[in-house]
């Protein structure tokens, strides 16, 4: 390697280890990495330019980590900007709220952070706390004049409460006089929110509170994704607070349609004696309805069981439909970034590798590949516990990936927690009885377990 290309590759990694200082919070070697970076243009001014790729610098990675003493150093003494802005146009405020950190995000309030600044996106400081349900956070954020109906790509904070179901923060927002129905470009309301999110506790609040049943997005009413779900206790929810039952959708089919065409009997019992009889349905009883709508002469009126532009809540399209909480413009940038990532893991540049997986987990959160990359990088790096915690997120995302049951007994095993490690493991297997790596893996942690436990001795 050349001697330019070699200084070039040191000062980068220099970099990535002076904002994986500001990341774990060691403050010492933070501050004698910016004064190796300082080249005579004064430590404040060094350390508020050196960022990432996604111009992220020091501040950004210590708040959304909720290291309150590299949080302070920055602050106090090197007078940094409380309110910079990332690439996507979030502050040091929005990356602490995201990650439910109350005691950085009151800390950066209380030192001049604005709560009311929003990322490019949209989102301010109060969507995360009315998504994440941190009500402490929510109450301070309220008190500070935050706008409360501030629109978001995904809609007002209420919308974004009621899509997580977060009962406490719709109390709360409603007690502040949140719009109930506030909606969308897409028309989706809180109301539709809290139906696509299974959760009767908000949808009840919602109601209370004045949101209207009839709203529709795209088409679909409350009462059609409920239909999808089959949940009993929604619907006849929605029944109760004036959901029409009658009202079709875009391909002109009304809830108990969609009902039947999922199989979902319970719903279509409860919906039949509210529903005006369908001509096209002969002999009209519940078994007709669910024959005919299932049957295959129906899919060339619509296939309502598989095109359906709102689709069954457990399903990704309609976490994107109802919860639009991704945009495609944030999963390109996702991309790019886990691109990044890629190539750094591939050239064994696992801080730089991180970084990258970190934006992209940022923008992406819902994609549990990133978490797997990420926890992996760890792993490389010897950092047992952020391992584990991206493991255990990663199969929160997806708990019947192999991968994830894999990736959470590695770094077990590296934390000499043989018999949970063996338990990860273990699961794996049973998901993914033929994969030699996770059996493999699961009798040496075995082995190990009983080595560590002195277990093994012959008697």
């Amino acid at each position: 390697m050349a001697p330019d290309a070699s200084a070039a590759l040191a000062e980068r990694q220099k970099v990535q280890q002076f904002l994986n200082a500001a990341r774990t919070g060691n403050l010492d070697l933070f501050k004698k990495l910016a004064a190796q970076l300082d080249k005579g243009h004064g430590l404040a001014k060094t350390v508020a330019s050196v960022k990432d790729a996604n111009k992220r610098g020091a501040i950004h990675f210590a708040a959304r980590e909720g290291k309150t003493e590299i949080c302070k150093y920055l602050l106090e003494e090197l007078k940094l900007d409380v309110d910079t802005k990332d690439e996507d146009g979030e502050t040091p405020l929005l990356h602490a709220a995201r990650q439910g950190h109350t005691a950085i995000a009151k800390y950066l309030v209380e030192h001049g952070a604005d709560p009311s600044i929003s990322s490019d996106l949209g989102a301010t400081a109060l969507h995360q706390a009315a998504g994440t349900g941190n009500i402490e956070l929510l109450r301070l954020l309220l008190s500070k004049g935050v706008d409360i109906n501030s629109q978001s790509d995904a809609g007002t904070p209420l919308i974004w409460a009621a899509g997580h179901g977060q009962q406490d923060s719709v109390k709360v927002l409603l007690e502040h006089h949140a719009d109930p129905n506030a909606e969308t470009d897409d028309g989706i309301t809180p109301l539709l929110s809290s139906v696509a999110a299974g959760s009767l506790s908000c949808l009840e609040l919602l109601i209370q509170g004045g949101a209207n049943a009839n709203i529709s997005a795209g088409g679909a009413t409350p009462m059609h994704i409920a239909a999808d779900n089959g949940s009993p206790y929604i619907i006849n929810c929605l029944l109760k607070a004036g959901a029409d039952p009658n009202v079709t959708d875009e391909d002109g089919l009304k809830p108990i349609q969609v009902a039947a065409a999922r199989g979902n009997r319970g719903a279509v019992e409860i919906l039949f004696p509210f529903t005006s009889p369908i001509q096209t349905i002969p002999d009209w009883n519940v078994d007709r309805i669910i024959e005919y709508m299932q049957s295959e002469g129906n899919k060339e009126q619509g296939e309502a069981g598989s095109s359906r532009k709102v689709d069954v809540p457990n399903d990704p399209n309609l976490q994107k439909k109802v919860i639009p909480e991704v945009s495609h413009e944030a999963k390109k940038k996702a991309l790019e970034a886990k691109s990044r990532g890629d190539d750094a893991f591939k050239r064994k540049d696992y801080l730089m590798a991180v970084d990258a997986y970190t934006q992209a987990i940022d923008l992406d959160p819902t994609d549990a590949t990133l978490l797997s990359n990420r926890s992996l990088c760890w792993i490389r790096l010897g950092q047992a516990d952020h391992a584990l915690v991206d493991a255990k997120a990663c199969r929160g995302l997806r708990p019947d990936w192999p991968k994830a049951c894999y990736r959470e007994g590695a770094a077990l095993r590296l934390l000499q927690r043989f018999d949970e490690a063996a338990n990860a493991f273990y699961e794996g297997v049973k998901l993914d009885p033929e994969n030699k790596e996770l059996v493999n893996a699961f009798r040496e942690a075995v082995e190990a377990g009983r080595k560590y436990h002195g277990t093994d001795k012959q008697s």
